[in-house]
């Protein structure tokens, strides 16, 4: 798979079957038009093609109320790969961009750079100035100009629709277990880790810190999750939130692998969080502390081997 920044003429993917969106975490209705997109491609017998932007319209429009997102660009990426996508193009954009007309968009981008066979989009879809267009004003361009469009119905789960706002919500909310459903998988952030007080360690249980997180971070709590470090997974205890027992108020973002071995300090790690165990709380002393984690190391290797598929 190939990620691309921009429509750079000596390796644009052309002639394929594209889906226009943000993919905000790539969950389950993203992964539907993965397979859709995908399908459609085979049939054609050429490439699968994501078209997303960078930065995301409303980060231009509307700083203010930008939201953090589930993934960066290269985690995006990453898991369309895993989906099977062959080519994600990263399309740089300004104010400009953003004044043209559907047509406009449609003729320029799907026509011209792309040379679109085919399309996959979701019955919501918009797109143009001001979001003037709509999936009826796809059909009509596609129709005209003999691509293939593959429309679909929002993926609903427990009678919602599926969407990277309601995932955000649950996250900031610690329902990690609803937000693992609607996405489909772990739900991953990177960061790299730094010097701690170690107050872990003299616990028994060392943590890696972490800090330049660029995606949102779950509420405070304890969580089972996964790390992925070195082409190895490693079972994870993830701490999020101050440290009430050390009189400590600073947020913090804490992981203990289980069963490593090795020193973390400036190296990049993926988390994926699986589950929330606990919520953070004061203990009386430092042995009562021990004993919870005793306790928690347990309930998350039995929570990590029910998800081994991770």
């Amino acid at each position: 798979m190939s990620l691309l920044f921009g429509f750079d003429e000596s390796n644009l993917p052309q002639g394929g079957c594209v889906a226009i969106g943000n993919f905000d975490g790539v969950h389950k209705g993203h992964q539907l038009m993965i397979t859709r997109l995908v399908a459609l491609a085979q049939k054609k017998e050429t490439s699968s093609v994501i078209l997303t932007f960078s930065p995301h319209p409303i980060e231009l429009l509307r700083p203010q109320h930008a939201p953090p997102w589930l993934s960066t660009l290269e985690q995006k990426a990453e898991l369309l790969q895993q989906y099977g996508i062959d080519d994600v193009i990263a399309y740089p954009i300004d104010l400009k961009f953003l004044q043209r007309s559907p047509r406009q968009f449609f003729d320029e981008i799907i026509q011209k750079r792309l040379q679109a066979v085919g399309m996959v989009e979701g019955e919501n879809f918009c797109f143009g100035h001001k979001r003037s267009g709509n999936i009826e004003t796809l059909q009509t361009l596609c129709n005209q100009f003999h691509v293939e469009l593959d429309v679909l119905k929002a993926v609903k789960i427990d009678g919602e629709p599926v969407s990277s706002t309601r995932i955000r919500n649950t996250i900031a909310a610690g329902e990690m277990q609803q937000a693992v459903t609607l996405l489909g998988h772990p739900y991953y952030l990177q960061g790299n880790v730094v010097s701690g007080e170690k107050r872990g360690r003299e616990l028994g249980f060392p943590t890696a810190n972490l800090s330049d997180v660029k995606t949102l971070i779950p509420a405070e709590g304890v969580y089972a999750g996964i790390v992925h470090h070195a082409n190895a997974h490693w079972i994870a205890a993830i701490n999020i939130g101050s440290n009430p027992t050390f009189k400590q108020n600073q947020q913090k973002l804490e992981v203990h692998l289980l069963d490593y071995q090795g020193d973390l300090y400036h190296q990049n790690l993926t988390i994926g969080f699986l589950q929330k165990i606990r919520s953070v709380k004061q203990f009386a002393s430092k042995e009562e502390l021990q004993y919870q984690l005793q306790i928690d190391i347990k309930d998350i290797r039995k929570v990590v081997e029910q998800q081994k598929d991770c």
